[in-house]
């Protein structure tokens, strides 16, 4: 597929409406409340090996030596133990993560639709799908890497196109890892402050579920999620793959 096509076809679309994603989102969220909830559950329980695995120093050195904790500082070789397997603990969690929320975002897509499906959790675990989520997820950690490093102003700009690329991921199934990225960034610099509005209004109400004795949040918490379908849907739109193919 012509890529440059597709760039083009980003910037002649109409700018995205904050309100009407907003809306749409809470009306979407209320038929998929329970696939959000069962995503966040498996995105808890596909990660934990990899804290299991972060903190094996820590517990290996509490069974060998009781006393190595007394002064309430890590061992030097427990932490330099633990400083070797963060960079695997990162990218796995943000790798599983990633197949997850772009499983989700997919559906989203079948509900709005109104499509009767099963809802296909582990889609992007199959047929080598996860090994270009992998390659993905290390862009998405070298970005956040890069705005970290720019005293976190990077940081603040990158969560507009991080946050749209699992739903190229998602839908754009010709794009390469690389052209995930470009396209992210050119959807999110032509809507940055529409998408950053969306991002954080969103992450509040997903948040209100605290009210209700903090165990809400587990239903709630993937609305946050929600509105970059709409975002993919109106900035993009699903035949644009065809059109520019």
């Amino acid at each position: 597929m012509n890529f440059e096509a597709l760039v083009q076809h980003i910037k002649t679309n109409p700018s995205l409406d904050f309100s009407s994603i907003f809306s749409r989102s809470i009306d979407l969220f209320k038929q998929i409340w329970l696939q959000g909830f069962v995503i966040l559950l498996l995105t808890f329980l596909v990660i934990l090996p990899f804290y299991i695995v972060l903190y094996i120093p820590m517990i290996a050195a509490g069974i060998t030596d009781p006393e190595a904790f007394q002064n309430q500082e890590l061992p030097p070789m427990v932490a330099i133990a633990m400083a070797i397997l963060s960079p695997v603990f990162a990218i796995g969690v943000s790798t599983f993560a990633l197949a997850l929320n772009a499983a989700f975002l997919k559906i989203c897509r079948q509900k709005d639709l109104g499509v009767a499906s099963n809802d296909d959790y582990f889609h992007f675990f199959k047929e080598g799908r996860l090994g270009k989520v992998f390659i993905l997820a290390l862009y998405t950690l070298g970005i956040g890497i890069v705005g970290v490093l720019t005293c976190g102003i990077g940081l603040i700009y990158a969560i507009v196109p991080l946050s749209l690329m699992p739903a190229f991921l998602a839908f754009s199934n010709e794009l390469s890892p690389l052209e995930i990225v470009k396209a992210s960034f050119a959807l999110g610099n032509k809507n940055w402050l529409v998408i950053f509005g969306l991002v954080i209004i969103a992450g509040i109400v997903a948040e209100l579920g605290l009210i209700l004795c903090c165990v809400g949040v587990l239903f709630t918490a993937m609305f946050g999620k929600v509105p970059v379908y709409f975002m993919y849907k109106d900035g993009v739109g699903f035949d644009a793959m065809k059109q520019v193919s």
